[in-house]
């Protein structure tokens, strides 16, 4: 949840640098590209232009004359979403672009950078919102067709998203994003746990990443990410939520038994609609479809009573800087939760991508050794 969406886009290029490169933005490639930017507009569509330029260079990547899932490349010039040419790339004589494997990495990372020009504010009429999150699914699409084949498309009307690893994996992860995150931000995350051998499914909830356009915030998350349990035919999985994710992962570890292990990520134990800032209030409105949806909404999110319910183990990540008004930390619902723990970082921001080898490694490393140490005799 950000809470910079207004003033000069200096100041909102800043607010954001820790979360973007924390996703696995190069931080000199975010600096280059939104320097100099007049507006928060122009931040954003500093970003699609970036993404544009990975595009191509997948394109140019792959092998010449071929077509994957849209990019055609013909005698070595890309054809994306009708760009045939884009600034400042060249092929150099006699190096050999021929490969899958940068195809993939270049997809992958124009994902990434799509889904962040989603986070500046939206201007009435805007369709650049709709338009970057859609090209963010594409984009992430192809790069797992050429990196991760075996990848499976998992959707229904209320989540969609991409389950990846192997299919006998000891254990299954479900990454669950926030309000104004997506599936193609938490690429690190998801990476840590299919390192260490989990099946990882991230997804999109209502109001989030390809869904945010057709679909509006819901407070009882649980039933969407049960949904998803059943489309997964597991009986026990785990879940991070990050952001308001956080609360998502939360509210269901209390109400769904199916969850073995939860880790919880810059998440709020209550929000207070007074107390939150301008523009987090019109971006909790702007998802939520209308003011008095947005009230509703943060009412709901209060998980006083719902922490004493969580069975399974929890895990509670928190930043010592992380300090959004009208929104209170983890530190209760570890203390509530009858198995929760809390892990602080000190230095750490919301998402504490500015710290993140203090926390993704023991995090990771917990959810996968939650879900795989053998079943305690009632």
């Amino acid at each position: 949840m950000s809470t910079e969406s207004t003033g000069p886009a200096s100041a909102f290029a800043a607010a954001q640098f820790t979360r973007a490169t924390g996703a696995g933005l190069d931080p000199h490639a975010y600096l280059r590209a939104t320097e100099g930017a007049a507006s928060v507009g122009a931040w954003s569509e500093a970003l699609i232009r970036t993404a544009r330029q990975y595009v191509a260079r997948a394109g140019q990547a792959a092998p010449s004359g071929s077509t994957v899932s849209g990019i055609s490349t013909v005698s070595g010039i890309s054809t994306v979403s009708g760009i045939s040419t884009v600034s400042g790339i060249s092929t150099v004589s006699g190096i050999s672009t021929v490969s899958a494997v940068s195809a993939g990495e270049y997809e992958q990372a124009a994902a990434r950078w799509f889904h962040f020009a989603t986070l500046a504010p939206q201007t009435a009429g805007s369709t650049h919102h709709a338009y970057a999150a859609a090209e963010a699914d594409a984009a992430m699409g192809r790069a797992l067709a050429l990196l991760e084949p075996g990848a499976r498309r998992l959707e229904s009307p209320a989540f969609t998203g991409w389950l990846r690893g192997p299919a006998d994996a000891p254990s299954t992860v479900i990454v669950v994003p926030g309000l104004d995150s997506g599936k193609e931000e938490f690429h690190r995350v998801t990476e840590a746990l299919l390192r260490r051998g989990s099946a990882v499914f991230t997804m999109d909830g209502p109001g989030q990443g390809a869904l945010a356009a057709s679909t509006t915030l819901r407070a009882d998350y649980d039933q969407v990410i049960g949904r998803v349990i059943d489309a997964l035919g597991l009986d026990r999985v785990g879940l991070i939520g990050l952001s308001l994710g956080g609360y998502y992962v939360a509210r269901t570890a209390a109400l769904e038994p199916r969850v073995a292990a939860a880790a919880v990520v810059s998440g709020p134990h209550r929000l207070d609609w007074d107390a939150l800032p301008p523009p987090l209030q019109d971006l909790l409105t702007r998802r939520a479809g209308g003011a008095d949806a947005a009230r509703e909404f943060t009412a709901e999110v209060d998980l006083s009573a719902l922490a004493p319910r969580i069975a399974c183990p929890l895990l509670v990540v928190d930043g010592g800087e992380d300090r959004v008004p009208g929104v209170t930390n983890g530190s209760e619902l570890a203390r509530r939760a009858p198995h929760g723990d809390r892990l602080l970082i000190p230095q750490g921001d919301h998402l504490l991508g500015n710290a993140q080898p203090d926390w993704l490694p023991t995090t990771t490393d917990w959810l996968t050794t939650t879900l795989t140490a053998p079943a305690k005799a009632p």
